[in-house]
């Protein structure tokens, strides 16, 4: 299993629309992922039956959880309940942390 993830590491997938997302770390439980938004993108709204928690590394996003919308930015965190509707607008290109539980085999 890896336990440590270097910045340097791991490949990029091309989401489309100026997005894309790089799995860091994973186990059954627990997955870490990155997502680079340009400006303007956007990570539509959808929901999942994971947990997911997500810290803004950079930039500026509009972020819906739910019937909740709010701007944040970076230092700024987030948490989408299990199935609950959830997306972001990237205002200025940023960086998502997102942490899923359990893992996203769907991202593997």
């Amino acid at each position: 299993m890896k336990i440590f993830s270097r910045g340097s590491e791991g490949d990029w997938t091309d989401l489309g629309g100026g997005n894309r997302r790089r799995v860091l770390l994973h186990t059954d439980e627990l997955m870490m992922v990155e997502f680079a938004f340009e400006e303007g993108g956007i990570g539509a709204l959808h929901s999942h039956p994971h947990v997911q928690a997500s810290y803004v590394a950079a930039g500026r996003f509009e972020v819906t959880v739910g019937e909740s919308t709010e701007i944040l930015s970076a230092g700024d965190s987030f948490i989408a309940p299990s199935n609950v509707v959830h997306g972001v607008k990237a205002l200025e290109a940023g960086l998502l942390v997102d942490s899923f539980t359990p893992h996203r085999a769907d991202f593997l």
